[in-house]
């Protein structure tokens, strides 16, 4: 078995593909999950720009803390779904649950923009359907 993002064995290598991850987190120490995240998502692939940290208000439940929030650009082998799982395990190796729907969190890792990919499938939408409308997202991205 190979390691995530690896070529099999013998097989043609995948093509690389730049990706745009929003980086969150309102609970626990933000700044420093954040920074564990962005570590993190090195094995992934090349990560070729980190914007700084914004601070923005949470959307959803009322009476959360503000959110810190980060943008990361990727260059990765893998394709979008496998990333996205990849993501998910690293909220979960971070201590997330997933219970509801804009909860608190302590880190949320959304994929933004797969390379130039559109899907609409069950998990799935790339890109992001709200990501445009949403300040921790844009003041990141922006930088």
């Amino acid at each position: 078995m190979s390691q995530a993002g690896a070529p099999v064995q013998g097989g043609p290598a995948a093509p690389l593909t730049d990706a745009f991850i929003a980086l969150g987190a309102n609970l626990g120490n933000p700044a420093a999950t954040l920074a564990w995240a962005a570590g993190h998502l090195r094995a992934l692939g090349e990560v070729t720009g980190v914007s700084r940290l914004y601070r923005t208000a949470p959307v959803g439940a009322p009476g959360q803390p503000d959110y810190l929030n980060a943008a990361v650009q990727l260059r990765t082998r893998l394709d979008a779904p496998a990333l996205l799982a990849a993501l998910h395990a690293l909220e979960a190796q971070a201590g997330r649950e997933r219970r509801q729907r804009w909860e608190a969190r302590l880190l949320d890792l959304d994929l933004i923009l797969y390379g130039q990919q559109q899907c609409e499938g069950p998990g799935l939408v790339l890109p992001h359907p709200r990501a445009w409308e949403r300040p921790f997202v844009l003041a990141p991205s922006a930088t």
